[in-house]
């Protein structure tokens, strides 16, 4: 089901969204997904681990990022701190036991909560990518773009990275962010199996591994 948490943004308050398999039980996993494009390719993915832990008696929750998918933020008001807080009042919220980061959300997640991190990223190695893409993509249409003048204008005026319009601030924090994981166990994508979904061109499902992280999640619960 879709439930609603409320949130302040750089607009004011606001109501985000999120899925969530909510049946008031004792374990509540609080889910942070990747960021940007990666988010879309493996929200199949998580959903699908989701319904596997509902049976198995979590609840889980899958907050929308402010500024993403249904949010009425706005996207270039954005900024990694401004996600930490919003994800820290979704936890609060959902009343989260445990939390899991994916990819990017691992720069993100309220890292106070116990739990995993799937394959977490450098907020430096993603910002690299996307400007790689846009370079080759402006290249493929005969502009030629440099990458360190691209990240200098980041930093300066924001940038359209993908289609995503990120602000400077957004920029500038992604350029030096790290995961912050101490304490919180790490899930590799050979765990489960198959390649990492997030390098897909389209979303896909992959009900293997949704299996196979619905099954970690488990064991680490039990312990």
């Amino acid at each position: 089901m879709i439930a609603q948490w409320p949130c302040p943004g750089p607009g004011g308050q606001s109501e985000e969204y999120a899925l969530a398999y909510d049946r008031g039980r004792s374990r509540r996993l609080l889910i942070v997904p990747a960021l940007f494009d990666e988010a879309n390719r493996m929200r199949r993915m998580l959903v699908d681990a989701m319904r596997m832990l509902d049976d198995a008696g979590v609840d889980t929750f899958l907050p929308d990022l402010p500024g993403c998918n249904e949010s009425l933020q706005r996207f270039e008001a954005q900024s990694l701190h401004g996600w930490r807080s919003a994800m820290q009042l979704a936890a609060q919220h959902f009343s989260a036991t445990e939390v899991l980061a994916v990819r990017g959300g691992a720069l993100v997640f309220p890292n106070a909560l116990p739990g995993w991190a799937l394959e977490p990223a450098k907020g430096a190695t993603i910002l690299r990518q996307m400007i790689r893409a846009r370079v080759i993509a402006s290249r493929e249409a005969g502009i030629q773009e440099d990458s360190a003048a691209l990240l200098e204008q980041g930093r300066n005026e924001g940038l359209e990275l993908a289609g995503w319009h990120c602000g400077a601030s957004l920029v500038a924090g992604l350029e030096n962010a790290l995961p912050q994981v101490e304490g919180h166990h790490l899930i590799a994508q050979s765990q489960l199996g198959g390649g990492g979904l997030w390098l897909r061109a389209e979303p896909a499902a992959a009900p293997e591994q949704s299996a196979a992280l619905a099954r970690l999640i488990l064991s680490g619960i039990d312990a």
